[in-house]
């Protein structure tokens, strides 16, 4: 039955639809007559165990009466007990033969059941082959209704088509012949040109005939010789004015811009700061350390788990190191530890009962830093949340710089810059004081330190000039306002101060190597020196390969090629050193 029900499935799957409900019919059908079969065996199996029964029922009961005669027969002398027990036996028999009947019921009962259910489940069966085939037929004219309709749609495009390109042939018919025509007058008014070319050519070689006889020069010589004259005179025309103008801006704008950032210096008192990520905490004996570790180290890793802070024990004599890149976590464990070995009780339940009031604490004196910053700089109508957000930044460093105190340096500069030029001091200063704000919610938002700042700013209100001195001070949006500018000057002037902040060796040997490499690809250099820590290049020339006006256009280039590759405070001064010696020795 497996095989003769696999064999109309893969049929049914390869043939066409109609194929395919006759096979379906065919094998329903094949499915009832087995069913029918089956039936017929049980019932014949039933009517074979009824006749056995029957047999074995007349067989038990002539042996009964065999039996019974032999034992009259035996018995006569024996009387009642002989009889009783042939009586008995018969009786036995008689319920043999009952049972058997019953058995014989029983088996002719299940026979129709089962006969019952199989004529149902052909039914059942039958009709779901015939709601199947009704929904296949259904399935097979609506694909077909849609084939119909889908050639119908293609027939009336393809018309369509046919249609258009038809009349674009046409089209392009037409314009053939225009062109055929256009090509045609073109022709006639090219051979009227080349005649007239002809003409002229004619014309210029017997001038230039006479030119060369009076001059003694060819053409090509006579041109190259002017052209020649013609730039190098408005070359050094043009280097000469350029230079003068040049000097005379950068006397005018060097002398005044040096008095207004000098003075701002100069008026400036800051101190020298540079940070680290390690913090030093004093105990009062060595005795503290082994308090400090614990009982097989459970307090040291209480105390490290819950700061997030490296607790760093060696052999400093009464000190202990906190390490850790995050200031404000560094400042709330080195706080924690303070009061752990102040109060001497130190186990994991008191380290974070400590641990969340030092957090307190640290936030009190964030904002009591920005509060006294504010009044520093004279500002005190900032919104409360950029108030916390500034307060973050007095643990925040940039090259080992503070940046709250960046900041109120850069407000002062900015300020003292603005009243020198004639504008206002205040908008100066607030843009200058909040142009960093953004530092201390870079890792919380996507984006620069200078946009997110900006953002941030305009969230709370800040003026528009504002906004645009925080977003504009790394030149990542165009500037458009003086106060900008002033901001980016006095944000430069705070970082590139002597012992503001610090660079790395790498970084540093790396920015001389490439100034060096920026002026030796250029023609004609000799030798190159990065001077007083990179602030100033020496270029050495061949003066054979460089003359003077070549010398001061390569300056100019290393100078923009400088400022668009690297970064770097402050300035970095180009000299081009061109020299020639004549040298004799006297006998």
């Amino acid at each position: 039955m497996q095989q003769l029900s696999a064999r109309p499935a893969i049929s049914f799957a390869a043939m066409p639809t109609v194929t395919s409900v006759g096979l379906v019919l065919i094998g329903l059908l094949i499915v009832a007559l087995l069913a029918w079969i089956g039936f017929t065996l049980s019932r014949r199996k039933a009517a074979d165990v009824t006749a056995a029964v029957t047999a074995a029922a007349t067989a038990a009961e002539a042996n009964a009466k065999l039996e019974a005669a032999h034992a009259v027969a035996e018995a006569k002398s024996a009387g009642d007990r002989v009889r009783r027990e042939a009586e008995e036996e018969a009786a036995a028999l008689r319920n043999r033969a009952k049972d058997a009947e019953q058995q014989a019921d029983e088996s002719r009962r299940l026979a129709e059941e089962q006969r019952r259910q199989a004529e149902d489940r052909a039914s059942e069966i039958r009709r779901e082959a015939e709601l199947r085939a009704t929904e296949v037929r259904r399935e097979a004219e609506g694909e077909a209704q849609s084939i119909r309709e889908d050639l119908r749609e293609q027939r009336l495009e393809m018309e369509r088509r046919e249609h258009r390109l038809t009349e674009r042939e046409e089209r392009l018919d037409e314009q053939h012949r225009g062109i055929e025509e256009r090509q045609n007058e073109l022709t006639t008014q090219l051979a009227e040109l080349d005649r007239q070319r002809a003409e002229i050519r004619n014309l210029e070689e017997e001038r230039r005939r006479i030119l060369e006889g009076v001059a003694n020069l060819t053409s090509e010589q006579a041109k190259a010789e002017l052209v020649a004259s013609l730039e190098a005179e408005a070359k050094r025309h043009a280097h000469t004015i350029v230079r003068e103008i040049e000097r005379q801006a950068l006397d005018e704008g060097e002398t005044k811009a040096r008095k207004i950032i000098t003075g701002a210096v100069q008026r400036l008192a800051s101190e020298q700061t540079s940070e680290s990520v390690v913090s030093v905490v004093h105990l009062p004996s060595d005795d503290m350390k082994g308090r400090i570790i614990g009982r097989e180290g459970r307090n040291i890793r209480s105390f490290e788990q819950t700061t997030g802070v490296n607790l760093i024990i060696d052999d400093t004599p009464e000190a202990v190191l906190l390490s850790c890149f995050d200031p404000v976590r560094r400042e709330t464990a080195r706080l924690t530890l303070d009061s752990l070995v102040l109060d001497g009780r130190i186990h994991p339940s008191r380290i974070e009962e400590i641990y969340e009031r030092s957090k307190g604490e640290v936030a009190e004196l964030c904002e009591r830093a920005a509060e006294d910053a504010m009044a520093e700089v004279g500002i005190t109508d900032l919104h409360p949340e950029l108030i916390r957000t500034m307060g973050l930044l007095r643990y925040r460093t940039s090259y080992g710089q503070n940046v709250l105190k960046h900041l109120i340096e850069s407000a002062h500069i900015a300020g003292m810059m603005a009243a020198e030029l004639g504008l206002d001091p205040k908008l100066c200063k607030r843009g200058a004081f909040l142009h960093d704000v953004g530092k201390a919610l870079t890792h919380e938002s996507e984006g620069s330190h200078a946009i997110v700042g900006a953002e941030l700013a305009r969230k709370y209100g800040e003026n528009d000039d504002v906004v645009h001195c925080i977003e504009a001070h790394h030149n990542e949006v165009e500037v458009r306002t003086v106060e900008a500018v002033l901001t980016q000057a006095a944000d430069a002037v705070s970082g590139g101060r002597p012992g503001a902040r610090r660079e790395s060796l790498e970084a540093y040997v790396q920015r001389l190597e490439r100034l060096e490499e920026i002026a030796m690809h250029h023609d004609g250099v000799e030798k190159v020196f990065a001077m007083q820590a990179g602030r100033e290049i020496r270029v050495m020339v061949l003066p054979d390969a460089v003359d003077d006006i070549a010398a001061q256009v390569m300056a100019r280039d290393i100078a923009k090629q400088v400022e668009e590759e690297l970064t770097y405070p402050g300035q970095i001064r180009v000299t081009v050193v061109r020299e020639s010696r004549a040298t004799e020795v006297a006998k």
